[in-house]
């Protein structure tokens, strides 16, 4: 089937926006796949590698915006390019009695219509992301830099600047945040408390927001401070910030630290740093042991295990983590009721994720009672394994799967076809900017997954957790009881849920032993 692009000169628009014009897109009838994307060198190689460029496509410049689909014919384009215009000349509902709201198109109108504004959110390619960035805080603005491929010498010349001028510049690659009280991109609705959080990853903000919220906390604020910052190159320039800002807050108790491990340099700094606090610390980087705390802070096995860890020392308890939350009598009889069902052939677990920092925890967790996990979460490799569908190569000419779930759908039924699946490992995220009903979305591939399974006689686990609240506008309880309906086994966390398949699946290979 033939791709058809169509080009549009100096039309530029964000990434978020070009994400869910991608979806209305691809349900155009006859389209069959669809991407919008600006003509970088990168995005044009990402789209012939999807196989959605076409020789004028490959034309385009960086200024310009590709509208790129696989179709039947090309009177597909046509309408698929009529929806992208009826889409963004759309304009969204001003205040009562007031008519379309203004779009500014420059930081300065921007500045003009809202003299007050503090920060600016940035979503442009990252080839421009920096320029932008630097007009903000040049203009005392604080920065929430959504966007990735920022070069790193840039990045650090704009963390050292926003330094300079006493601002945060929260990125690149910075997806979440919550700042008194106000959600930024991919967020949760959770209380105002005394906890807060200082972090390099965005799906392990919303983890550990979400599970601090269930224990009856919340937080006084949610810093991201973007995957590299922790690097030895950037020096952790802005957790330091984050952390300064943390301890002179007066709403903020406890403070948790979350992100991949530090460099060397940048862990002696930090656990300096963090003895000067005043104030209890709770730290998890990913794939590191607890520590009981003899050091500098407290350190957190697993996501949840740091939330536990800060509402412990919030109360002046002790923390302690945990393994289950149900009793050790209600896991057995969950995991010998999944697994007596398997077929002899049913040995490994099957990760399929929409967020990266709980794919790679699920990874941690399996690989720690599991022998042959894959530890990349690119879903390759004939045993274990766990897929990331929200990384680059599974997004081209699509929206992210927090947003969209047709990916989602194609991974799930791939997985559950294979004869050596034992256990289906899933996540849902809720929260702003997700799907409204993301079980609703996965709901016919499960129903697929587990017929197909009965007809080739053979069972089928299907373990989830949710990430969200019940204030969330999805509603975590609802979400919960509709996977539920679906037959899968929904724990309290991500941690839970992939301790829970690998029992399953030890389970199952002892039994054909």
């Amino acid at each position: 089937m033939p791709a058809f692009n169509r080009i549009w000169t100096s039309a530029y628009h964000d990434s978020v926006t070009l994400m869910r014009l991608a979806r209305d897109i691809e349900a155009v009838p006859g389209v069959r796949r669809a991407a919008a994307m600006m003509g970088t060198p990168q995005n044009r190689a990402l789209l012939a590698e999807a196989g959605l460029l076409a020789p004028e496509g490959d034309k385009a410049t960086p200024n310009d915006l590709v509208i790129a689909v696989v179709a039947d014919d090309a009177s597909a384009l046509d309408a698929a390019e009529n929806a992208a215009r009826a889409a963004l000349s759309a304009r969204p509902a001003g205040a009562p009695g007031g008519g379309a709201k203004a779009r500014p198109r420059t930081l300065d109108s921007a500045l003009r219509l809202m003299p007050d504004a503090t920060l600016a959110l940035i979503s442009v390619p990252g080839a421009y992301a920096a320029a932008e960035a630097m007009k903000a805080l040049r203009a005392g603005l604080h920065v929430m830099l959504f966007s990735d491929n920022v070069p790193l010498d840039a990045e650090i010349a704009l963390k050292r600047f926003a330094l300079e001028r006493g601002l945060f510049l929260m990125g690149p690659d910075c997806g979440t945040a919550i700042l008194d009280g106000v959600p930024l991109g991919f967020a949760n609705a959770v209380a105002r408390g005394r906890i807060g959080i200082a972090a390099a990853s965005g799906t392990g903000v919303q983890e550990v927001a979400c599970l601090i919220a269930r224990e009856g906390e919340g937080l006084s604020h949610a810093i991201g401070v973007g995957g590299r910052d922790l690097s030895d190159q950037v020096g952790g320039l802005m957790m330091e910030r984050a952390l300064e800002a943390l301890a002179a807050d007066p709403a903020t108790a406890v403070i948790c630290v979350i992100g991949k491990p530090p460099g060397p340099a940048v862990a002696r700094r930090l656990a300096a740093r963090v003895r000067a606090l005043g104030k209890p610390c709770v730290a998890h980087f990913m794939g590191e042991a607890a520590d009981a705390g003899a050091g500098a802070w407290h350190r957190a096995a697993t996501l949840e295990d740091a939330a536990l860890a800060v509402v412990a020392l919030a109360r002046g308890q002790t923390p302690r983590a945990r393994e289950f939350t149900a009793p050790a009598g209600e896991i057995e009889a969950l995991v010998e009721g999944a697994a007596r069902r398997l077929a002899a052939s049913q040995r490994f677990v099957r990760g399929v994720y929409a967020g990266g920092t709980l794919a790679y925890e699920a990874i941690g967790i399996l690989s720690a009672s599991l022998e042959d996990v894959g530890h990349a979460v690119t879903g390759a490799g004939a045993g274990h394994r766990v897929v990331d569908l929200g990384e680059d190569r599974f997004t081209v000419g699509r929206p992210h799967p927090m947003i969209d779930g047709s990916v989602r759908r194609e991974w799930i039924e791939r997985e559950a076809a294979d004869p050596s699946t034992a256990v289906l490992l899933l996540d849902v995220v809720l929260g702003y900017g997700a799907h409204p009903d993301p079980v609703a979305e996965i709901a016919p591939a499960l129903a697929r997954a587990h017929a197909g399974a009965d007809a080739a006689g053979r069972g089928l686990a299907v373990v989830a957790s949710v990430c969200g609240t019940d204030a969330d506008l999805q509603n975590r309880a609802g979400q919960v009881d509709a996977l539920t309906a679906l037959g899968a086994l929904v724990m309290p966390s991500n941690a839970q849920a992939a301790r829970l398949a690998a029992l399953i699946a030890t389970w199952a290979v002892r039994a054909v032993r």
